[in-house]
C-alpha cells in the first residue's frame, strides 16, 4: 500500500494516522459505493478481481465493493469493470481490516466474501490472519439479519482455526456445506486460487455462516 501523502487527513477529516486508503479518489469511490441503495456484497482480499467481476454481472440488482491490499491488483481491476461497462461494482485501494473497523456501518451489508487470505505460514506470522478476531467481529456487526459470510481457503489449518473462532466469537448459524461447483470453463472459478489448486487436483474448504 502507499502511504498517504503528509496533507491527506487535511483533506479528509476522516482519515486516521493510520491511512486507511491509499488516496482520496480510493476513499471518494468507497464512500458512494457503500451508500449505494441496492444491497451491498463486500470482498475482503478481492485480488486480481474475478469473483467479484463475475458476480456482479450475474447479479445486477446488488452492488459489490473488492478491498485489496495491493494497489496495483485494484487499479487493474478497477480499470477491467470500465472497460466492460460493468457499473455496479468497484475495487477500493486500502487495508481491508481498517476499513472494516472504521468505515462500514453496522448492519449495512448483505453479505461479506472471503476467498483464499494469505496464510501467513509461520507461527509467529499467524496473528496477521485476515480473519482475526477483530475481523471477525466487524463483519458480524456490519451484516445485516440474515446476512451471510463466505469463507473458502486451501489451507486446512486456517479453516479450521477460522471456522472454531466465528463459533465462538459470534451467534452465526453453521457452517453450512458448499458444494463444490463444477466448472463449465477454464476461467469457472471463484478466483484464481481455486482455480490453481484445482487444477492441480487439490482440496478447497468451503464454509458459509447466516447472521440470525
Amino acid at each position: 500500500m502507499q502511504h498517504s501523502p503528509p496533507h491527506l487527513e487535511d483533506r479528509n477529516p476522516q482519515f486516521s494516522p493510520r491511512s486507511r486508503f491509499c488516496d482520496v479518489e480510493d476513499a471518494d469511490r468507497f464512500a458512494k459505493a457503500i451508500a449505494s441503495a441496492q444491497p451491498i456484497e463486500l470482498e475482503i482480499g478481492s485480488g486480481k478481481g474475478l469473483f467479484l467481476t463475475q458476480a456482479a454481472q450475474s447479479h445486477p440488482d446488488r452492488f459489490f465493493i473488492g478491498l485489496e491490499l495491493a494497489t496495483k491488483y485494484a487499479r487493474d481491476a478497477q480499470s477491467k469493470l470500465v472497460r466492460l461497462g460493468v457499473t455496479n461494482a468497484c475495487f477500493i485501494a486500502c487495508d481491508a481490516v481498517a476499513v472494516m473497523q472504521h468505515d462500514v456501518r453496522e448492519n449495512s451489508l448483505a453479505a461479506v466474501h472471503v476467498y483464499f487470505p494469505d496464510p501467513w505460514w509461520k507461527s509467529r506470522h499467524k496473528k496477521r490472519r485476515v480473519l482475526s478476531d477483530e475481523t471477525i467481529l466487524n463483519i458480524q456487526r456490519t451484516l445485516v439479519a440474515s446476512g451471510q459470510l463466505h469463507f473458502w481457503t486451501d489451507v486446512l489449518d486456517y479453516y479450521e482455526e477460522a471456522v472454531a473462532r466465528i463459533l465462538e466469537l459470534t451467534s452465526f448459524k453453521g457452517p453450512f456445506y458448499v458444494p463444490e461447483p463444477a466448472a463449465t470453463h477454464t476461467m469457472d472459478y471463484r478466483t484464481h486460487f481455486e482455480r490453481r489448486t484445482r487444477l492441480n487436483g487439490l482440496p478447497v474448504y468451503r464454509a458459509r455462516f447466516e447472521k440470525p
